[in-house]
């Protein structure tokens, strides 16, 4: 009898060993990321669009807050935050950027129509999953503007989609959307509760809980920095941030130029913009003026022939002017330092250690105008240019919107919502191998203790037998 109960303790103990060893990689695999980086694809509603530009309504939409367009009908919001769940699958991420549509112009030079849409979020949980934004809004009738923040828009349709253990980057692919009885409101009556709006896409970056805090220099570090500023005129840090043309690049990606671009050489996609890196040159505060160049390229290219490759960046900027220069290949031909456009720099004077121009209006030139193969004449309006000059060693350049990671083809729960997606492996710096073996290692344990249990049980019984 004392043998028994100290088999049947044995197997406590052992089950008891197995839940502690089993636990710790529960919890791990539950513990939330941080969502830091990434881009919303939406259209909103495509037909709303095109009524809003249309003939009836006879009006336009802009972007703000850093918000792009990507194809012919998709605008791009940016710079993602918010956090993931892998072990239970909710997710929460807000993004940067607007939209505001105007439409039906009045005598008094008012809009009927005037609605912003800005500041998406997606937050799903349970299977279920909601696209809030922030809407400002004309009533159609009143005329009176009301503005809301993070009003439920649309439901997303996850079916068929699992959110549990994805890895980074998670992407959502062409998720169905549709209105609901708030974003019908905010909608001004144009549309009713249960329309269907364009699908949602994002792709987020995520990371694991936060260590040890990023070094920062010291005060002695950075005084020796400063020591080593160049010589008075030079500096050694600046970017030039510029989209080329808007509809440009909405043509090259869309239904007719079928194409795409690629960065190179340290240039980044800002969503609505380009930026070339690693400024060097001369800059005079007092007079304003800047000779630099830049590195990266951009490199666009299309079915329809389309060949253009914009590199070696240049600015200058003199008695308030500013011009943008680049090397131009196009169709194999090449040709250096090519004026593409001017821009306005009336005040470029240097204020807490940067000389900064934000969205300063550019202009195409004659010879840009032969560089975009006559596409443009010469005088269009071309993407403003914003600039910045870091003439003292501490000074930080502005932030670039953060579309985050490109999404591969196979990257978290990406499968489209009409199809199911294969389990994914749970979210893991170190790759799956460190879910994989705690499992397994649980599992042996487990047939352990349950042997163990068995010998107790036919011990017992041949006792009680005997």
């Amino acid at each position: 009898m004392l043998s028994s109960r100290r088999a049947r303790a044995l197997t406590v103990a052992l089950l008891a060993a197995v839940l502690g060893a089993l636990l710790p990689a529960t919890a791990a695999q539950a513990a939330g990321r941080t969502v830091q980086g990434g881009r919303l694809d939406w259209g909103i509603k495509s037909s709303f669009q095109s009524y809003v530009t249309g003939p009836v309504a006879n009006g336009s939409w802009s972007l703000t807050g850093g918000a792009a367009t990507v194809g012919g009908s998709q605008f791009r919001f940016h710079s993602a935050t918010g956090s993931y769940d892998p072990a239970t699958g909710a997710f929460s991420s807000a993004f940067a950027g607007g939209v505001h549509f105007l439409g039906h112009r009045k005598s008094d030079g008012s809009h009927e129509l005037d609605l912003t849409i800005s500041r998406p979020t997606v937050r799903i949980a349970g299977g279920s999953g909601t696209l809030y934004a922030d809407v400002v809004g004309k009533d159609r009738g009143t005329g009176r503007v009301t503005s809301a923040a993070q009003v439920p828009l649309a439901t997303l349709g996850l079916s068929g989609i699992d959110m549990k253990g994805g890895s980074t980057p998670i992407a959502l692919r062409n998720v169905p959307a549709t209105l609901t009885a708030q974003g019908a409101k905010s909608f001004a009556g144009y549309y009713t509760a249960g329309t269907p709006l364009d699908p949602v896409s994002l792709s987020v970056d995520t990371s694991a809980p936060a260590g040890k805090p990023a070094a920062t220099k010291s005060p002695e570090k950075k005084r020796e920095t400063k020591k080593a500023d160049p010589a008075a005129g030079r500096f050694e840090d600046a970017a030039v941030d510029w989209g080329v043309r808007r509809t440009f690049r909405e043509y090259v990606t869309g239904s007719i130029g079928k194409g795409k671009w690629t960065l190179a050489e340290g240039a980044q996609d800002g969503g609505a913009l380009f930026r070339f890196p690693k400024g060097k040159g001369t800059y005079d505060p007092k007079k304003q003026t800047l000779d630099a160049g830049f590195a990266g390229s951009v490199h666009f290219s299309g079915a329809d022939g389309l060949d253009l490759e914009l590199s070696a960046v240049k600015v200058r900027v003199a008695a308030g002017r500013g011009t943008l220069l680049a090397d131009v290949r196009s169709d194999g031909d090449r040709d250096e330092a090519v004026p593409l456009v001017t821009f306005t720099a009336k005040d470029f004077a240097p204020k807490d250690g940067l000389a900064v121009l934000t969205e300063a209006p550019a202009t195409l030139t004659a010879d840009g105008a032969e560089a975009f193969g006559s596409l443009y004449r010469a005088g269009t309006a071309m993407d403003p240019v914003s600039l910045a000059v870091a003439v003292d060693s501490g000074a930080e350049l502005p932030a670039l919107p953060d579309l985050g990671s490109d999404p591969g083809p196979s990257s978290g729960p990406s499968a489209p919502a009409t199809q199911k997606p294969a389990p994914a492996a749970a979210a893991s710096d170190t790759g799956t191998g460190t879910v994989l073996y705690p499992v397994l290692g649980g599992a042996a344990l487990l047939v352990a203790a349950a042997v163990a249990f068995g010998l107790v049980r036919r011990r017992a019984t041949r006792q009680n037998n005997n």
